[in-house]
């Protein structure tokens, strides 16, 4: 629709790469240069080999591909593996249905090779992109590469190619595998991060989730999915392992009947909080993220009467700040503690294991007798932190664990067991790998 546009010198048209043709549009053996500019990483692994068969059709010999894409571990990579969001090895789903493969060097020039092509350079850059606004730096990979298509010159006397990888250095594109650099050429960070990280406009957007569990039936607001793989705080979305803490809760009132009751990183459903709020004396909602608990205190509002509402309090708890832990120990009543304390999926980012289990130390009651101990609860999806780390974690904080429930490989000794007699919880949540470990002091 451009006033310049001249179909005698663009040909422009829809194609479906993975089944269509490009020979019906193009001739055959035709082409110099193929580019292929974040494409390839949206199309399924076991899809490539046909797109690439496709490209072969219209190159010259001696064309080239010029290739740039998502390089293994970027940070959106890191993003979609703490959330769940893995399809297969490397490759992921985002929140709104699109899909993303991130690219080592190896697995690249394999599957170029086994389709003819030769590997000419090959570079990944990395990029740290600061934003300042968001107190947020970002951690961004790309690999770019130039392949032949039947070259005239030789392989090596192995038949194998140079694999070096060369790292942008002081924000330059590496472009040279004799390891030059350029030193005017920038990488175009055209994206507009703080639109793409940023939070607080995503939820004039938000959408509306039912969540049923037995004698409860919520409408959760929460972060719109198109938003989810981009979002800087996880605690604007619902996850798997809350909603499965909030089942068990609804159907076992006694692990929390009667108990003082604090729920850490809730996040801005507060599901668990608002089921536990039924039986419980009261119960303390907890996050670290202001927009989360804005979030969770428009949730509670809209979900529970009065009387319910009564027992629950929503507060800021910052995972290690003495202030925030002594603000919240105070209202357990009469600086006591509390009798359980519940974390569901609080334990992906490595970093923060230590800081929450000083912080439930600090918080959790140090009475009761044999059999009504005070105690730790935590459902979890394992992603970056595995059980050994977290149970050292705990046991230096003066945890022990009494008992765990890993769905599908591990039984529990009896406590956590009890919990899923007479019902089908298990039954909603057959394809996800839960773990639940119950700790006292």
């Amino acid at each position: 629709k451009h006033k310049d546009f001249r179909s005698d010198r663009v040909n422009a048209f829809a194609c479906d790469i993975t089944s269509e043709q490009l020979t019906e549009a193009v001739e055959p053996s035709s082409v110099d240069i193929v580019t292929m500019i974040f494409m390839l990483s949206a199309v399924a692994p076991d899809k490539m080999p046909l797109v690439l068969q496709n490209v072969r059709n219209i190159l010259k010999h001696g064309g080239r591909v010029l290739f740039r894409d998502y390089a293994f571990g970027d940070l959106a990579q890191e993003r979609l593996m703490s959330k769940g969001q893995q399809i297969s090895e490397n490759f992921y789903v985002r929140g709104d249905g699109t899909r993303a493969y991130y690219f080592s060097n190896e697995y690249l020039v394999d599957l170029f090779s086994k389709c003819g092509f030769t590997l000419e350079e090959i570079c990944v850059h990395n990029k740290k992109v600061e934003n300042r606004s968001l107190d947020l730096v970002m951690n961004r990979n790309w690999i770019q590469a130039t392949f032949t298509l039947n070259p005239a010159g030789p392989l090596s006397p192995n038949n194998q190619h140079d694999h070096n990888t060369c790292e942008g250095k002081d924000d330059k594109l590496a472009v040279d595998m004799s390891q030059k650099k350029s030193e005017s050429e920038e990488i175009d960070l055209s994206v507009d991060f703080s639109n793409m990280f940023g939070t607080s406009h995503y939820l004039n957007e938000a959408q509306i989730i039912r969540i049923k569990a037995k004698g409860h039936d919520f409408k959760i607001k929460m972060l719109a999915k198109e938003y989810q793989h981009t979002c800087k705080s996880t605690g604007l979305m619902l996850w798997e392992s809350a909603q499965f803490m909030c089942s068990l809760l609804a159907e076992n009132p006694s692990i929390v009947a009667g108990k003082r009751v604090l729920e850490m990183g809730c996040g801005s459903a507060g599901i668990c909080s608002m089921v536990a709020a039924s039986s419980a004396q009261f119960v303390v909602a907890t996050d670290g993220d202001a927009e989360s608990l804005d979030l969770l205190r428009q949730n509670t509002s809209s979900n529970l009467d009065a009387e319910l509402l009564n027992r629950i309090s929503i507060r800021k708890l910052f995972w290690g700040d003495e202030d925030d832990v002594k603000a919240v120990r105070e209202l357990s009543g009469d600086g006591a503690g509390f009798d359980c304390i519940i974390g569901t999926d609080v334990t992906y980012n490595p970093d923060a294991t230590l800081p929450l289990f000083k912080t439930a130390r600090a918080l959790i009651s140090d009475g009761g007798d044999a059999g009504s101990k005070a105690a730790l609860i935590l459902c979890y999806i394992q992603r970056r932190v595995d059980e050994d780390s977290i149970l050292s974690a705990a046991e230096a904080q003066g945890f022990w664990l009494v008992d765990k429930w890993i769905n599908g490989v591990h039984e529990s000794n009896g406590i956590i067991s009890s919990w899923f007699r007479g019902n089908d919880v298990c039954g909603a949540f057959r394809n996800v790998t839960l773990s639940i470990l119950y700790f006292e002091v």
